[in-house]
């Protein structure tokens, strides 16, 4: 937590709360004073000195001198409405990433003020710290930061902060709740970020000059002749122009430009379940953002359709800069849902809304029961018109758990039910081969490199 030097006067948006109404629950909580840890110390220290007095003194005594300097203690500092407090929040932070959280507070005295906050703010948010105490100058505002890194996805709402006031002499103090809602959303994270820069590098994908994709011997959409150098394709020698220039000429091709692509994520209960960790479901949305940045660099416009049981997200297929940001908007609060999904009912709903030929990923996961009893029979949808690549996160345990050496009978147990999932999860993919489909089943590290390649395949045979 780190405290920042006092705020110059006239800094905007600090806010004092409503005075309570009169004998209500917030009025006797910022009225009433109660002692701090230092009144409790002195009482503990004034009560074995009665035993050495020359007189003999009650016992009460000392309570009701502490209690009475409590009570003017805290009477003389300022009710907590009086005490003005914000909080500075972002409104996106991205997961895996870090932000900075701050409270302003304003001291409407000419005294200084020892302020303590407690804010309502949840685990998950990964705070550095929920509470923190200032001496706020006479009249003046102080400003204190801490660190959130978000260990968790979704829309956080934090309503109310705690203030307490403490006395000048540390032994009284009083405190009230203050109604301050803010809204943060955090984002998927996008660790495969540097992966998808790689992929469009080595690919070839230029977002310069033409902002043209211009792989020798790839794609279907005529750009320029050229001469002919020693490992080109035969069949792009164009043979006209070859007997017009005396020489050979190919031609060659460039990947075709604004096609559609369109992303359909599986939110249904089979991407609840973790690898390495994390839900299914964030690293089917990590890979979908490295395909749509790839596919954005390559000219084409990706879109979004999230379903379960029933449609939960769509966006439409969009290519500009500020598409990432929108499909990563709609992707935040998903979470996976404990349902079957319902692939012919998602499938059926992207083809209405969405009819143009396009190159389809779906994103799920290869269980045997669920791709054999709902996917296959849904697939023909979407194969009579169109690619489609179906994307699954395989489980690194699961191969470390096949060539693990078996020491012991669990570990020999281990090791054939590690084999047998692997060899469903290898049925399955076929099965969905011969249905005309692409099958990406990656471990986490290489799923974005594997989709991204998969795409532009599919892009380069002019899909």
């Amino acid at each position: 937590m780190t405290t920042v030097p006092a705020v110059p006067h006239g800094t905007p948006g600090v806010r004092d709360a409503p005075v309570p109404a009169g004998f209500s629950r917030d009025w006797w909580s910022g009225t009433v004073p109660f002692p701090t840890l230092r009144a409790a110390a002195v009482l503990a220290v004034a009560v074995p000195l009665l035993w050495l007095a020359p007189v003999t003194i009650p016992f009460w005594v000392p309570l009701v001198v502490v209690a009475l300097a409590v009570a003017a203690d805290a009477c003389l500092t300022p009710a907590p409405w009086r005490i003005g407090v914000d909080r500075e929040l972002p409104t996106t932070v991205a997961l895996g990433t870090d932000s900075e959280l701050a409270w302003r507070v304003r001291n409407p005295v000419a005294r200084a003020v020892t302020v303590e906050l407690a804010d309502e703010l949840v685990p998950s948010l990964g705070a550095g710290s929920r509470r923190t105490r200032m001496t706020v100058p006479p009249s003046g505002r102080r400003r204190v930061t801490t660190r959130l890194a978000p260990t968790r996805r979704g829309t956080f709402t934090p309503t109310r902060v705690t203030v307490r006031v403490v006395g000048g002499l540390g032994l009284g103090q009083r405190q009230a709740d203050r109604s301050l809602p803010g809204h943060l959303e955090v984002h998927p994270g996008f660790r495969s970020r540097a992966a998808a820069e790689l992929r469009v590098r080595r690919h070839r994908v230029l977002d310069e000059g033409l902002r043209a994709i211009r792989a020798r011997g790839a794609g279907t959409q005529f750009d320029t002749l050229r001469d002919y150098v020693e490992g080109d394709d035969v069949r792009r020698v164009d043979w006209t122009a070859t007997a017009r220039a005396g020489h050979p000429v190919v031609r060659t091709f460039r990947a075709e430009r604004n096609q559609q692509v369109l992303a359909l994520l599986d939110s249904g209960r089979l991407s609840a379940a973790l690898v390495d960790g994390v839900p299914r479901l964030d690293h089917a949305m990590d890979a979908l953002l490295a395909l749509a940045t790839i596919a954005a660099r390559s000219g084409d416009r990706t879109g979004m359709l999230a379903f379960g049981a029933e449609v939960r997200a769509v966006v439409p297929p969009r290519g500009d800069r500020g598409h990432l940001r929108r499909l990563s908007t709609a992707m935040h609060a998903l979470q996976p849902e404990l349902a079957e999904s319902d692939y012919g009912a998602a499938f059926r709903t992207a083809l209405g809304r969405f009819p143009s030929q396009a190159t389809l990923v779906l994103f799920t996961e290869l269980g045997a029961e669920a791709v054999e009893e709902q996917l296959l029979p849904a697939l023909p949808l979407l194969t009579r018109r169109h690619a489609v690549t179906v994307v699954a996160v395989r489980d690194p345990a699961l191969q470390r758990a096949r060539t693990m050496v078996a020491r012991t009978v669990d570990d020999a147990y281990r090791t054939a039910a590690a084999a047998a999932i692997a060899a469903q999860r290898a049925r399955t993919a076929s099965l969905l081969r011969r249905c005309g489909v692409q099958v990406v089943d990656a471990v986490p590290t290489d799923l974005a490199g594997a989709v991204a390649d998969a795409y532009l395949e599919t892009k380069a045979r002019g899909r």
